[in-house]
């Protein structure tokens, strides 16, 4: 499997990340115990030789063989010399928790911290080699990887941040002779948070969410598309799926793993059909769909997904806590690097499972059929992602029934004769919600089919002579309320997009964008107010509204004598010597001041994104 080049640069960034992570703080802490250990040494070694060379009526040798005892046992390494010769020195110099002790803990707790780190850097390359030797071995790797890589980081957050914690203070007393307890505090508390964070997200159980938009077709509703797909399961030598579930997707797929369908939990073996695709393609091009996914259950590509699915959850919930958690980000590299390793071994495995599923379909239906089925399904797939494209662009409201189906069943055979049709399908990938499909064209090449592309639009336009449709009584049912319900929520997400493109220029622009952005009064000291809107930030205390045009950034100030937001203008001072500011004062303005925060960042995104649309249209 060949990486793109985005991809290895973009691993060469993680595991570069993941040694800074892994290093940076026990080698500061060893290379500044070591060089403060020397300077105290040096500094010991001097002091007692200028006394020793003060004493009076002690012999030249005896002075000599003094200077040479100490030069050879400074202070750093008596306190770990357990000659009984330099015990009453020992105890002189190391008393527990003293300088020279905390340093020589610190010294050996950094060493074993980076020898530490650099063996969990081989265990977990290790591990993600091995999700590369065998498939059965991906889940022993994975599951391996998440517990070493999750404890491990909420050990290393732990080891680290109590270094991080010692140098803050160290590092200040030792070079300035003066340390900060802010700093020390600031640290200690962003380490306690990270650690708790951390711990926290290690016991945290993530809910999948596995529902799927689409309705049961009993075997009442499709006898005989139930009957063909058993015989084709039996032909396979596997147990046929235990439910089919119907929707208007653009994709076909098999899983083990629980739905949710329509209110209802499916459990074992479920098949997804997608109607429109159905209505698309002939039985024979459907058959070789159907015994591509089968051939998936057959394998056990379903089983293991199902098992692997939710380990992959949990350890992606983990990572972006992590990331967001602060200074627990330190450790989120690693945890990156482990992913990204493991993604690549599974994108291979499944490109490698994609190319068996169509051979076994190629030889259970037709090499061609499985050619023509994968050109019809892109070219639907592109067509549909097209119309929606530019529906959603659309700066009118939509009604909700928009018949998108229609758009694109009456449009699909102009497309495939459109010039722009050739060049989108050469690198058309037929869609799946579950894996990482090879290229189209490596798929029919991979089946012994080489298909002129100058085919592909006669074979999109050719009307299916039978389809299995035609055998599932509730279809027509079922894509009217799919239909329905999806064009609902897309209506709805593209109101809500308008809200954030319009300026508004018209009176029902601004209706529409105040419903989703009405204005938000603050209480301030007194009667007086502030009020958040699509137009700005105006006050009641002097009558004045900075709009949002106007605003370059700002910045929410605390204070003793009263809160006040600082505004950063486009234009230049009246020195033109930096960015003319200003400050909308907010005093009174306490316990409402997140709630005033969120608010004005939400219509300060609003507005920036409305410019930015405004610029492009």
């Amino acid at each position: 499997m060949n990486i793109p080049s985005a991809l290895r640069l973009g691993l060469a960034k993680v595991f570069a990340y993941s040694l800074l992570s892994l290093f940076l703080i026990p080698l500061a802490a060893y290379l500044f115990t070591g060089y403060a250990q020397r300077d105290e040494d040096a500094q010991f070694v001097a002091r007692i030789s200028q006394r020793i060379d003060a004493e009076k009526g002690m012999p030249a040798a005896e002075k000599q063989a003094r200077k040479d005892f100490y030069r050879a046992n400074p202070p750093s390494r008596v306190c770990t010399n357990p000659a009984a010769e330099v015990q009453e020195y020992r105890a002189a110099v190391c008393e527990q928790y003293g300088e020279l002790w905390q340093f020589n803990l610190v010294r050996k707790a950094s060493l074993w911290t980076l020898l530490a780190g650099g063996v969990l850097l081989a265990a977990v390359l290790g591990l993600g080699a091995l999700a590369f030797v065998d498939r059965k071995m991906q889940y022993t790797s994975f599951v391996t990887g998440w517990h070493l890589t999750t404890w491990a980081s909420a050990a290393a957050l732990v080891v680290q941040g109590a270094l991080a914690v010692w140098l803050s203070f160290w590092l200040t007393a030792f070079f300035f002779q003066k340390y900060s307890p802010k700093l020390i505090i600031f640290v200690g508390i962003a380490v306690a948070i990270g650690v708790l964070m951390a711990i926290k997200s290690i016991f945290t159980r993530v809910q999948l969410n596995n529902r799927v938009d689409g309705e049961p077709v009993t075997e009442a509703d499709a006898p005989v598309l139930w009957k063909r797909i058993r015989h084709m399961a039996e032909r396979l030598k596997t147990e046929p799926p235990r439910h089919i579930v119907a929707g208007i997707d653009a994709n076909f797929f098999v899983t083990e793993a629980p739905l949710a369908v329509g209110g209802k939990a499916l459990t074992g073996r479920t098949l997804f059909v997608s109607i429109p695709l159905l209505r698309l393609l002939d039985q024979q091009e459907a058959d070789a769909v159907l015994g591509h996914e089968l051939a998936h259950l057959r394998g056990g590509d379903t089983r293991r997904s199902a098992m692997l699915g939710p380990k992959i959850a949990q350890y992606d919930h983990y990572r972006h806590a992590m990331r967001t958690g602060g200074l627990s980000a330190v450790v989120s590299p690693l945890l990156d690097l482990y992913r990204m390793v493991f993604e690549i071994a599974l994108a291979r495995e499944s490109r490698e499972r994609e190319f068996k599923a169509d051979r076994i379909a190629a030889k259970l239906i037709s090499p061609n059929a499985i050619a023509q089925s994968l050109v019809k399904i892109a070219a639907y797939a592109q067509y549909r992602s097209r119309i929606e494209h530019e529906l959603f662009g659309q700066n009118r409201r939509h009604d909700a029934a928009l018949g998108i189906a229609s758009y694109v069943a009456q449009g699909l055979p102009p497309y495939a004769a459109s010039p722009d049709f050739l060049s989108e399908m050469k690198s058309a990938n037929v869609p799946h919600p579950f894996d990482s499909h090879p290229a189209m064209t490596e798929r029919m090449r991979a089946v012994g089919v080489n298909l002129p592309e100058s085919a592909y639009g006669a074979i999109v336009v050719r009307p299916p002579a039978a389809t299995w449709v035609q055998h599932i009584l509730t279809a027509d049912a079922i894509e009217q309320r799919m239909w329905g319900e999806y064009e609902q929520a897309f209506a709805a997400d593209h109101e809500r997009s308008l809200a954030y493109r319009y300026e508004p220029a018209t009176d029902e622009e601004r209706a529409l964008v105040l419903q989703y952005f009405p204005s938000v009064v603050f209480a301030l000291k007194g009667s007086d107010t502030v009020t958040v809107s699509i137009d700005g930030i105006s006050t009641s205390a002097d009558s004045t509204t900075v709009y949002w045009d106007a605003v370059k950034a700002l910045e929410f100030k605390e204070s003793s004598f009263g809160n006040a937001l600082l505004v950063t203008h486009p234009e230049k001072n009246a020195l033109g010597l930096g960015a003319r500011k200003s400050k909308i004062k907010l005093a009174g303005l306490k316990k409402e001041k997140d709630d005033f925060n969120a608010t004005v960042g939400h219509y300060w995104q609003r507005h920036q994104i409305m410019r930015a649309h405004q610029g492009q249209a």
